[in-house]
């Protein structure tokens, strides 16, 4: 059986096969429902900025500037005062007294500010942002901790953010492989008086550690083992 259309079409539905239409919660920009049938509000980009947004302000100063940066990442509070209240990063701000870095900064934290708006999963952008090495070589922070680049060291204090707010899970050590290594760090470290103000926590002599990306695998029980996030070559 066909059906003439004689009327312009403003709007349609996919209907299920009971009739009920399908998807309507899910397209709609307000979200979906939580189990006890109350409306889950989630990021998308026809959210409104309020007045007020809380945020948190990180610094990174590098060996390469004598100026450091400020990174401002404000964030909204969704569903709040419910069970299903949730912080989500809505823009981003870096500000520094050098200008050399103004064109792609401004540039970059306009293009993370919009994807923070899209809504859905933001957490990519960490990989991505610390997947970027610089051409001249990275730098280590104090501490040792290597960085292939300015953008992957944003990418690490976006990480921090993420994890401070719930977004990603800490993935810490327990407290027996917390002590084990500090026990090994106390009895390795350098004796007194030998320190200078550009000496990290870890013995001169330590290497980079494939995973966390810090200086400080050493010789531990004939196995390279790292003293800053545990990785072992041994298990």
């Amino acid at each position: 059986m066909s059906i003439k259309i004689d009327k312009k079409i403003v709007k349609y539905a996919v209907h299920s096969p009971d009739g009920a239409q399908a998807g309507a919660a899910s397209s709609s920009p307000a979200g979906a429902k939580s189990a006890d049938g109350a409306e889950v509000i989630l990021m998308h980009e026809k959210v409104i900025r309020p007045e007020y947004l809380e945020g948190s302000t990180y610094k990174i100063k590098t060996p390469l500037d004598e100026h450091a940066l400020y990174v401002t990442i404000n964030d909204m509070v969704l569903n709040a005062g419910t069970d299903n209240e949730r912080r989500q990063p809505f823009e981003i701000f870096i500000n520094s007294k050098n200008m050399d870095h103004f064109q792609w900064i401004v540039a970059l934290t306009r293009v993370m500010s919009a994807v923070f708006r899209k809504g859905g999963d933001v957490t990519f952008l960490v990989e991505e942002l610390r997947a970027v090495f610089d051409p001249r070589g990275g730098y280590y922070q104090r501490g040792g901790r290597f960085m292939p680049s300015l953008v992957a060291e944003i990418g690490q204090v976006v990480e921090r953010h993420m994890k401070r707010i719930g977004l990603i899970p800490e993935s810490a050590l327990d407290e027996h492989q917390k002590a084990y290594i500090e026990d090994k760090k106390n009895a390795m470290a350098e004796p007194a008086g030998v320190a200078d103000e550009d000496a990290t926590s870890f013995p001169a002599a330590a290497t980079l550690c494939k995973k966390c990306t810090t200086k400080a695998v050493v010789m531990m029980d004939n196995c390279a083992t790292c003293l800053n996030c545990g990785y072992s070559k041994c298990g």
